[in-house]
C-alpha cells in the first residue's frame, strides 16, 4: 500500500515579522486548497492512503469538504500540543508508518521540525511560510503529482539528499539539533518571539545554501558573494569595522550588516565557536536554543541530510516511461 503524509502547519506564514518586516499573512483557508489540490494529484497517480498530521485549523477535514477521492484519507494519531512538537511527532509517526513521500506546507522552520524526525522518508515542501529557501513555490496539484510518482516507485532518480547542519552543544555524540538552510549564534540570552530580524545581533552564521533571490538569512551569504555550491557551505562572521553587505533578511526589511570574514565549509567540515557571553542559537530563521557563556557549540555540515523531491524532474521521469499515456490509445 502506498502511503503519502501531508504535514500543513497552520502558524506557518504568521510570525512577528508582519511586524516587525512586511510580511504578508498566508491565510489558512489557501492552506485548505492546497491541501484539496494536493489530494486530488496523490489520487490521480493511484496513491493508496493519506496520512494527514491534525491541527488547529482542521486543515486536512477542510480540504475533503466536496471532494471525491478514491484514496483512503486517515489522519495521525496525536496528542496535540499546538506548538513545533506536533510538527516533529507527525514527521516520526510518519518514518514509523513506513509513508512513502511527505509533503510538508509551512516554510524552513516547518520542514526542519519534519526533518528531525522522518529519517529517509523524501519530502515534498510546498512554500508556505515566511523565509522560504528550502521549500519550492509550487502549485498543489503538481506537489500531488510529484509525490505520488515518488511514493509508487517510478521517480526515484526525482529524489536528492539535501544538506543540513547538525548542531552539537552538549558533550552527546547525536547532534542536538539540526538546521536545514542556516545556523546563527545570536546576541540575545534569552528566545523571545524567536524570529531573527535585527541584524546587529547576528554574531556569526552558518548556510548549507547562499542562494541569490531568497529571503532570510541564506540571502546575506549570497549577497556576500559566498562561493558555494556542489553541496559546500559558508561561515560568515559579523562584528565591526567588517564590510558592509545589503541582504533581505525578511520580507521588506533589507538592511546592512558589518561582515568581517567568510569561509567556505566543505561536506564533513566541523566548525568550533566559542559562545563569549549569554547567547541564542537560531535555527532557520528561529531562535531556539539558549546558551550561557563558556559553551563551545559545533557545527557540522552533513551532506546527508532530508531527501527531497525534484518535482519537475519526478514528472519528466513519469511522462517519458509513458505513465500519463492511455495504452489503449496509438498517437
Amino acid at each position: 500500500m502506498t502511503k503519502v503524509g501531508i504535514v500543513a502547519n497552520p502558524a506557518s506564514g504568521r510570525d512577528i515579522r508582519r511586524l516587525v518586516a512586511h510580511g504578508t499573512v498566508f491565510d489558512n483557508e489557501e492552506k485548505v486548497n492546497i491541501v484539496r489540490r494536493v489530494l486530488l494529484g496523490l489520487d490521480s497517480v493511484g496513491v493508496d492512503q493519506a496520512l494527514i498530521m491534525p491541527e488547529s485549523y482542521e486543515i486536512g477535514r477542510r480540504a475533503l469538504d466536496g471532494i471525491d477521492l478514491d484514496l483512503e484519507v486517515d489522519f495521525l494519531p496525536i496528542n496535540l500540543r499546538f506548538t513545533q512538537e506536533d510538527t516533529t511527532t507527525a514527521g516520526a509517526l510518519l518514518a514509523e508508518r513506513r509513508a512513502d513521500a511527505i509533503v510538508t506546507l509551512g516554510g524552513d522552520g516547518t520542514n526542519r521540525a519534519v526533518a528531525k524526525t522522518c529519517g529517509p522518508v523524501p519530502l515534498m515542501p510546498i512554500s508556505t511560510g515566511t523565509n522560504n529557501t528550502f521549500p519550492t513555490m509550487i502549485e498543489g496539484t503538481i506537489a500531488g503529482l510529484a509525490a505520488g510518482l515518488v511514493a509508487r516507485g517510478l521517480a526515484d532518480a526525482a529524489v536528492r539528499h539535501h544538506p543540513q547542519l547538525d548542531i552539537y552543544v552538549t558533550a552527546s555524540e547525536s547532534p542536538d539539533e539540526i538546521a536545514l538552510i542556516d545556523a546563527a549564534v545570536y546576541d540575545e540570552s534569552y528566545v523571545g518571539s524567536r524570529a531573527v530580524w535585527d541584524t546587529d545581533k547576528i554574531l556569526e552564521l552558518v548556510l548549507t545554501q547562499a542562494r541569490a533571490g531568497a529571503i532570510g538569512l541564506s540571502s546575506i551569504g549570497a549577497h556576500a558573494g559566498a562561493p558555494i555550491g556542489d553541496g559546500r557551505g559558508v561561515h560568515l562572521r559579523f562584528g565591526p569595522d567588517g564590510r558592509e553587505v545589503i541582504a533581505p533578511i525578511a520580507p521588506g526589511l533589507v538592511v546592512p550588516l558589518s561582515l568581517v570574514s567568510q569561509d567556505v565549509v566543505e561536506p564533513g567540515d566541523e566548525i568550533t565557536i566559542a559562545i563569549d557571553a549569554a547567547s541564542t542559537l537560531a535555527y532557520d530563521g528561529e531562535r531556539e536554543t539558549a546558551v550561557p557563556a563558556g559553551t563551545t557549540v559545533r557545527i557540522c555540515l552533513n551532506p546527508t541530510g532530508p531527501r527531497v523531491i525534484d518535482p519537475e524532474r519526478a514528472i519528466d521521469l513519469a511522462a517519458r516511461a509513458g505513465f500519463f499515456l492511455d495504452v489503449n490509445t496509438e498517437i
